[in-house]
């Protein structure tokens, strides 16, 4: 059993810049891929980054490729997605996940998540 915490969303404007964090409670931290996941009014929830659970290989959406960085802290349980030069279309609920399992980009393939936190980017 993994517990996920978000935190550090908000509003920023267009441009700007966001880290949010996930803290991970449990244990094997470092046994689960872990994601983060996007979900804008009207649309489904959306693949934003990755970093799997083995080789710490790094994954992102074609969208924010060059912008947001994913990385993840096993001694501290913690993962982060550093966000810049933000646009009003990254505005979304967030969501940090975790997965044993070998995918990164399906949500079905993900076992836990967190609450979610806001984005929000004002133009």
């Amino acid at each position: 059993q993994v517990q996920l915490v978000e935190s550090g969303g908000g509003l920023v404007q267009a441009g700007g810049s966001l880290r949010l964090s996930c803290a991970a409670s449990g244990r094997a931290f470092s046994s689960y891929t872990m994601g983060w996941f996007q979900k804008a009014p009207g649309r489904g929830r959306e693949f934003v980054a990755a970093a799997t659970r083995i080789r710490g290989t790094i994954y992102y959406a074609d969208s924010v490729k060059g912008r947001f960085t994913i990385s993840r802290d096993n001694s501290k349980n913690t993962v982060y997605l550093q966000m810049s030069s933000l646009k009003p279309e990254d505005t979304a609920v967030y969501y940090c996940a975790a997965n044993m399992g070998l995918g990164y980009d399906n949500q079905y393939e993900y076992d836990y998540w967190g609450q979610g936190t806001q984005v929000t980017v004002s133009s």
